[in-house]
């Protein structure tokens, strides 16, 4: 009697460990979209999308050789062209040096042209001084002096950052020890109250027409930058000039200056100190009206202009 094989009952497979990340597995199994499978698949049904056609070849041939013309055209241009160009900026940096010497030239030009125009400037004054000449010279700055007076050296305080803020810039003491224009006025004019006949600043002499003012963090004195420390010559009668300053308003508040903000300075009394004529002058003369001209009142009327020497 014939026996019936037994019946294997396998069941349903198992599950696949990644069927949780199906999103995930199509995305690996098809990684190339499909139109794009397709036309990649017809190109190379046809050939590899080369041109197959011997008229589609030429046309590429001629491109390529086309291209490769201009590349070597190009190149061999450059090549060309670079000597040209060496030359040319050899031809400008010399032009610039050229310019930059002749500038030089003018600028010591206007030098000596400057020294000239002062020294008759102040030859004019001392011979058309009257009786009086050697006064308005020493006045107007119009020559070197030399006698006893005092020699008053001013400084920043120590450590003052010279290339930052904070120097007074507002009213008052409201800041750090660094000297300011306002302050060297003040010492000037407190010497001139003083009795000095003649002040010059690092070398700089003053006249009646002298500026002192600011530039950023620089002192001008007629637009000559001045760098600390600032030494102030002053001819006169030393010691009673010194007494008189220290004693004076502008001297007491130097020594403020120095009590409250640390700013250095010095006075001593000098046997003799020499002070340069001044730069440069313009000389003003005054001339007054006759009683036969202007609104003929018969009263005189100054006409100030500049004079010319």
């Amino acid at each position: 009697m014939s026996q019936q094989p037994p019946v294997r009952s396998t069941g349903s497979p198992p599950p696949r460990p990644d069927a949780s990340m199906s999103l995930l597995t199509n995305v690996m199994d098809h990684a190339l979209d499909d139109g794009y499978a397709e036309a990649s698949a017809r190109r190379a049904a046809e050939g590899g999308g080369l041109p197959r056609t011997l008229r589609a070849k030429l046309g590429l041939a001629a491109g390529l050789v086309l291209a490769a013309a201009v590349v070597t055209l190009g190149a061999a241009q450059t090549q060309i062209s670079a000597p040209v160009v060496a030359k040319e900026r050899e031809e400008l940096i010399d032009r610039i040096q050229a310019e930059t010497t002749a500038v030089d030239g003018l600028e010591t030009d206007i030098e000596r042209l400057r020294r000239e125009v002062g020294e008759r400037q102040r030859a004019a004054l001392q011979q058309h001084g009257g009786d009086q000449g050697g006064l308005v010279a020493l006045l107007s700055g119009a020559t070197e002096v030399t006698g006893p007076g005092v020699r008053l050296v001013v400084d920043d305080a120590k450590e003052t950052d010279r290339g930052g803020d904070g120097p007074r810039e507002g009213s008052g003491f409201s800041d750090t020890g660094r000297v300011r224009d306002r302050d060297m006025q003040r010492i000037v004019n407190g010497l001139w109250q003083s009795g000095a006949e003649a002040v010059a600043i690092n070398g700089q002499r003053l006249t009646a027409l002298s500026a002192i003012r600011a530039a950023g963090d620089a002192i001008l004195v007629d637009n000559r930058p001045l760098v600390p420390p600032y030494t102030v010559l002053a001819v006169g009668d030393g010691k009673r000039l010194a007494t008189r300053f220290q004693d004076s308003a502008d001297g007491r508040y130097l020594h403020a200056l120095e009590e409250n903000f640390g700013i250095r300075s010095s006075v001593s009394a000098q046997d003799r100190v020499t002070l340069p004529a001044a730069p440069s002058l313009i000389v003003r003369t005054a001339q007054p009206r006759t009683s036969g001209t202007g609104t003929g009142d018969g009263r005189g009327a100054a006409d100030t202009g500049k004079g010319t020497s």
